[in-house]
């Protein structure tokens, strides 16, 4: 292959990538100026130009976390702001349809280094792959009244919302000359991920740097902190100075103290996205009820088992934690709740959190988003992923439906191989196709051969992914109706 398809000219510099497999790949592009010194917990700014043609053969590093078992980072370093680019070789400039991936890790850790989201399988069905890192925990989403003092905007916090929003222009300045279509760009998440682009699709900062959307398990739809709230947990931490001298392996150590292990299910959390009344200016509910929404179609989503991995570790061991945990979280409805998520018998106790856990963080914010996209005339889409692998005894879990995507499904979650076979194989070609599809033209097609009908507001049915590929039913419309009545009450 010619160099001039490897080496490519960006708003930076040059930059030289490599081919694997008949796809082009660059990694470790620096989209921002790295954030240390005085940029510890500012706004991202332009990446620092560089002379002569710059190497992108390797990822850069993660921004500091829990070691990650698949992340092929090699290093951790809040020098962290950067893109990766999978594009088929060949491609014509500005022709193809662009996919954006945004990592989950619940607003603590994370990678778009992460193997099992490795965009070359993907990038065979005739689209760009992009993935990025983002700021996330106390380096992202740290609130203080000390940095709102400093800011233009009078605010603090989302700091790692600024950095997807600098990579998504970044991807519509740049991507032209990597094949890219800047006018058809796709963002894609699991979790934290799709959790932001639900954010994103309320921001005016985010308007026009997407035009379509697939969200895996989004965690939208939860009462979000104020800045008020946010900026006296951060203050509990110590002086803006005092905390800007600390290493950020010191820094890291804090997580704990804004990021409870047992969470709570009907309360904001401070260490993600606040309403800080710039950047996310309302409630996502409030927005999401008044249409005040970036439109376009979307692709949305969850899995069986959302809950039970997620919540596996928390304290609850007998149906008196049960109780005590539910009736806690559904203070205005304590019987109602029981009903649902409550348990009987002692083995059980943990079923119930789970799935209260699972309704309340995933599946209700999904249904949420659906219903308020669709009401503003879009064509949106639902699936569940309900595929086990082959010797897999429950799920599967949040998160479990990502290889699929990626066509990488020898990746397990801890970094280890996973069994699969040729039903695994089938079903992930077939959702390969379908999101390249959505991302080319608005409308996934027909997984497998499979009508996939769009959704509409009185027929929550998805399209189920399991051994097969069919049309399902919703059956947890009594507990989401539930969760929609506290939510009008409260």
């Amino acid at each position: 292959m010619p160099d001039r398809q490897l080496q490519i000219d960006t708003a930076s510099g040059r930059i030289a990538g490599a081919l694997e497999d008949e796809v082009r790949c660059w990694k470790g592009i620096p989209y921002a100026a790295p954030p240390l010194g005085r940029g510890r917990w500012r706004a991202p700014e332009p990446a620092t130009p560089w002379a002569g043609v710059r190497p992108a053969l390797a990822f850069g590093p993660d921004f500091p976390q829990a070691a990650n078992a698949v992340s092929r980072a090699p290093a951790m370093s809040e020098d962290c702001l950067y893109l990766n680019i999978w594009a088929p070789a060949g491609a014509e400039p500005g022709t193809l349809p662009v996919m954006v991936w945004l990592h989950g890790g619940g607003f603590v850790a994370g990678s778009g280094a992460d193997a099992r989201c490795c965009g070359r399988q993907l990038a065979r069905q005739g689209v760009v792959v992009v993935s990025f890192n983002y700021r996330s925990g106390v380096f992202g989403f740290l609130a203080h009244p000390g940095l709102s003092r400093e800011a233009p905007q009078g605010t603090s916090g989302n700091y790692g919302l600024l950095d997807q929003i600098a990579a998504l222009r970044w991807v519509r300045a740049n991507i032209a000359a990597f094949g890219g279509d800047p006018g058809r760009v796709t963002a894609f998440g699991v979790s934290a991920g799709s959790a932001s682009i639900a954010l994103l699709l309320t921001s005016p900062a985010a308007e026009g740097l997407f035009q379509r959307a697939t969200l895996h398990s989004p965690g939208t739809g939860r009462p979000l902190a104020g800045l008020g709230d946010a900026e006296a947990a951060g203050a509990a931490l110590g002086g803006v100075e005092e905390l800007r001298g600390l290493s950020a392996d010191q820094l890291l150590a804090l997580t704990s103290r804004l990021n409870p292990a047992v969470r709570g299910l009907t309360s904001p959390r401070v260490l993600r996205p606040i309403c800080d009344g710039w950047l996310i200016r309302e409630d996502e509910r409030k927005a999401f009820a008044a249409g005040r929404l970036h439109r376009m179609p979307l692709i949305v989503g969850t899995n069986a088992d959302e809950g039970t991995l997620l919540t596996r570790a928390w304290p609850v061991r007998t149906a008196a934690d049960n109780r005590a945990l539910i009736t806690a979280n559904f203070p205005n409805a304590p019987a109602e709740a029981l009903a649902f998520y409550g348990c009987d018998d002692e083995d059980d106790a943990g079923v119930g959190v789970a799935e209260a856990f699972a309704d309340t963080q995933f599946n209700y914010g999904a249904r949420l988003l659906l219903r308020s996209m669709t009401a503003l005339g879009q064509e949106c889409w639902r699936y569940r992923f309900v595929r086990r692998r082959p010797g897999q005894a429950d799920g599967p879990h949040h998160g479990d439906e990502v290889g699929h995507v990626f066509g990488n499904l020898g990746v397990g979650r801890n970094g280890a191989g996973e069994a699969f076979d040729a039903t695994d194989l089938a079903l992930s070609n077939a959702m390969m196709r379908a999101w390249a599809a959505f991302a080319c033209d608005g409308k996934p097609g027909a997984p497998g051969g499979v009508e996939w009908p769009a959704f509409e507001i009185d027929r929550d049915g998805p399209l189920e992914f399991g051994d097969t590929i069919r049309g399902g039913t919703d059956l947890r419309r009594a507990q989401l109706d539930f969760l929609e009545r506290c939510h009008g009450a409260g």
